[in-house]
């Protein structure tokens, strides 16, 4: 998993509420089991017309936004089915930090483990982040100060310190097990030598 510590964009900004699942990746591109490539069906169907023509309008298809690596959005994003395929065809699409008043607990889990900043704010303050997308203006997102600047302001937000040392550090759930790999093995050892017989090798 790649390390976040900070990073720098033009935001792009979703006004939905109860974006869920589904929106994001929808159940036919389920069948992967690989992280990459899911980004060009994020959103499909708000960004595809019915030809599989890319909808002019949606703003995910626009310059720069297309680019861009922060989504701004409404309240209980990530909501319905608990597939790790969503935050994978964000992050494949080069989304890495999400900013909304409120996040589905499952969702909010998985970003952490593939790599993704979820940022919890007030709607006021997504009120004034979006005008920066309006004006197509950066802003910066610093993990290890838990602040985004914007113009001459900024604005601080707070994460579990656990989740931070992944997300800073890059560990994944895979990773954060093989920190422990000289436990493991010894207690494997251990186990061999007092159970041998429940090992068919």
């Amino acid at each position: 998993m790649q390390k976040f510590s900070s990073l720098k964009s033009i935001p792009v900004y979703l006004p939905l509420v109860n974006i869920d699942t589904d929106m994001i990746i929808p159940k036919q591109f389920l069948k992967t089991i690989k992280r990459t490539g899911l980004g060009k069906n994020l959103f499909f169907e708000m960004r595809y017309d019915d030809q599989g023509k890319e909808i002019n309008d949606f703003i995910l298809n626009q310059n720069p936004f297309n680019n861009s690596k922060i989504l701004i959005t409404g309240k209980n994003f990530g909501c319905g089915s608990s597939r790790e395929h969503a935050p994978w065809a964000l992050l494949d699409f080069g989304i890495t930090c999400i900013i909304s008043s409120s996040f589905a607990d499952i969702f909010y889990n998985n970003c952490f483990k593939n790599g993704i900043l979820p940022i919890i704010l007030d709607y006021e303050k997504i009120k004034e982040l979006s005008e920066y997308a309006n004006r197509k203006e950066e802003i910066s997102v610093d993990l290890k100060e838990e602040k985004i600047v914007y113009g001459n302001n900024e604005i601080k937000f707070e994460i579990d310190p656990f989740k931070k040392k992944c997300l800073l550090e890059g560990l994944d759930d895979i990773a954060l097990s093989l920190k422990k790999l000289d436990k493991i093995e010894n207690f494997e050892k251990d186990l061999r030598n007092k159970k041998s017989w429940i090992f068919n090798d």
